[in-house]
């Protein structure tokens, strides 16, 4: 059977449909269209799957255990809560950023002049979320404080790891949580489970005791390293002012160890009548006689935590808290 033999013309007819079907397959405007598509990175938070834009546009940064974070990355931000930040903080120093204020008394409005796609909220800021995305429902809401009844490394290391995919800086969140995890295995390797600990906090000249496991900043230290408590308190709470205690109560204790933040430091270091930490616990007649006032043992956070609090912070004052036990070993 000989071979069917096309028309020229119909042969014409097709190679120009599939030059046509090929010019539509490489439109530039259709690459842009899918390359626009693709870049948008799915992430969990504490609300479920959320969609954000990378890079994104315009960031809004309220939660406070991030701010060192966006700042060692170089994360330009459209708006913060910047009167919440301590000045150890580069953002502070930069007039272009809106300062949508503290918790206390917010501009939220001000956060729609920022004109967000994303808003990385939380802490002291996650009681607005639903102000925020009222205000802004456009832009993506991303929430990742640490979560009730979960181990407290483990949620400060995701945090980390989910701010370096949103903001393609996958490297410096490893080497974030790498340091957070040496640090936790120079204590862990250090600390002796013989030697008791207490937790306190310092503000308006008080002393307050912040319980292992709860108490605020210092109470998860307990369960990270399993440190054994010098004093358990029936009805322990998480007060940013510690729970009221006496200075007999801890001088009973006799802690080998104790760990101290000192509130004040962060919130009202230039006002009339602050006294440090230092000061209040090496004053004290009390306490002169307990182990860890006499043989110098004890280890304070870094001055800006109370309004700082994220993995760096924690991982200053692990590595602090390592260098005393190591040198005491």
């Amino acid at each position: 059977m000989k071979p069917v033999r096309r028309p020229l013309a119909a042969l014409s007819l097709t190679l120009a449909s599939t030059l046509a079907l090929s010019a539509c397959s490489s439109d530039p405007a259709d690459s842009e269209d899918t390359a626009a598509a693709s870049d948008t990175v799915e992430v969990e938070d504490n609300n479920g799957t959320q969609t954000v834009n990378t890079p994104p546009a315009s960031v809004v940064a309220l939660d406070n255990r991030t701010f060192e974070t966006l700042a060692d990355w170089g994360v330009d931000l459209s708006a913060a809560a910047v009167s919440l930040m301590p000045d150890t903080i580069a953002y502070t120093r930069d007039d272009a950023i809106i300062d949508i204020g503290t918790h206390n008394e917010p501009d939220l409005e001000a956060i729609v002049a920022a004109e967000p796609d994303l808003v990385v909220n939380g802490q002291r800021f996650a009681q607005y979320h639903d102000d925020i995305a009222s205000l802004v429902p456009d832009a993506t809401i991303l929430e990742l404080d640490p979560r009730d009844g979960e181990p407290f490394d483990a949620e400060l290391k995701r945090q980390t790891t989910v701010l370096g995919e949103v903001f393609d800086a996958q490297d410096e969140a490893d080497r974030v949580i790498a340091d957070f995890d040496a640090a936790i295995t120079r204590v862990n390797e250090a600390y002796d489970a013989d030697s008791t600990v207490m937790a306190v906090t310092t503000s308006g000249g008080e002393i307050g005791y912040l319980a292992p496991g709860v108490g605020r900043t210092l109470g998860p230290a307990f369960d990270i390293f399993g440190l054994t408590p010098a004093l358990e308190v029936d009805g322990a709470s998480d007060d940013h002012q510690g729970d009221d205690i006496s200075v007999e109560a801890i001088a009973d204790s006799d802690p080998d160890w104790i760990l101290v933040m000192d509130r004040d430091a962060a919130v009202a270091a230039d006002e009339a009548g602050y006294e440090t930490a230092e000061n209040i616990l090496s004053s004290s007649e009390a306490l002169s006689g307990v182990t860890a006032v006499a043989d110098e043992q004890i280890v304070h956070m870094p001055v800006d935590t109370y309004t700082n609090e994220g993995i760096q912070t924690y991982t200053e004052f692990f590595h602090a808290f390592a260098d005393a036990l190591e040198e005491r070993a």
